[in-house]
């Protein structure tokens, strides 16, 4: 925050030592014309300026959206890959740990989820993986395809671990500090920059205005509304989790 805002007294230090020594220069000539060179000037860059912030603050959390729906399909895979090796595993384990694994997609789907679009995640879900894990590494394994079987599984549940670290970065992540900040201001700067050069608008030209003031609330607030990947327009869904539960369904009821 410090650096940001010598940053911006550095610039605007810049602008009040070059207009003092214009001011020197006796050809330099008045620019008090809302229309003139210097509010034309200042008015394209604060639109290039918004139209940067808000492309960043748009782009940002529609690619972080996008890597975890493709993280959460790979997770889910994971499971699935890890249910079907479960069927090669000694005794009793193959159906505890399909039933371990059942529990454990059934819980993030709901109980885990609602919590991911306010950032957070639920402190058991990471128990249960490491209970499932653990569970499958103290097998004994009695010949090569037990041992075969459980070796894949747990490579299966490795990978759903690694998944699940990912989703809780994807669910925590949010766009650069005082970007959405930058955006707001920005926008608010290109609404009442007219009037701030002296424009004073009167009847139908206040209408172009008026709705683009509309139309740059409305961005701005998007900017607000997509920020988390779980939450708002983009928020990426359990979808993958349920069609896991379908397909542990599917297998069980096909073998």
């Amino acid at each position: 925050m410090v650096a940001y805002t010598l940053s911006i007294l550095a610039a605007v230090g810049a602008v009040a030592l070059t207009a003092l020594v214009f001011r020197r220069v006796k050809t330099a000539g008045e620019d008090r014309d809302p229309s003139g060179p210097s509010a034309g000037h200042a008015g394209s860059m604060l639109s290039a300026m918004f139209l940067l912030v808000f492309a960043i603050a748009i782009i940002v959390p529609w690619t972080t959206a996008d890597a975890a729906r493709l993280n959460t399909h790979a997770e889910s895979q994971s499971a699935v890959d890890a249910y079907w090796a479960a069927s090669s595993l000694p005794d009793t384990a193959a159906e505890e740990v399909r039933a371990g694994l059942r529990d454990y997609v059934a819980f993030v789907v709901k109980d885990e989820w609602p919590l991911m679009a306010e950032g957070k995640m639920h402190p058991v879900g990471a128990a249960r993986m490491d209970e499932l894990r653990g569970q499958v590494n103290e097998l004994q394994s009695r010949d090569n395809d037990e041992d075969d079987a459980k070796a894949s599984v747990l490579e299966h549940l490795s990978a759903m671990s690694t998944a699940r670290a990912q989703r809780t970065a994807d669910a925590a992540a949010t766009p650069p500090a005082g970007l959405l900040f930058l955006t707001a201001l920005t926008g608010v700067l290109v609404i009442v920059f007219p009037f701030l050069a002296g424009a004073r608008p009167r009847g139908l030209a206040m209408l172009p205005l008026v709705a683009t003031a509309a139309l740059l609330g409305f961005g701005i607030y998007l900017t607000w509304d997509i920020s988390r990947a779980f939450a708002g327009p983009l928020a990426v869904g359990p979808d993958a989790f349920q069609g896991t539960l379908q397909e542990f369904a599917r297998i069980a009821g096909g073998m």
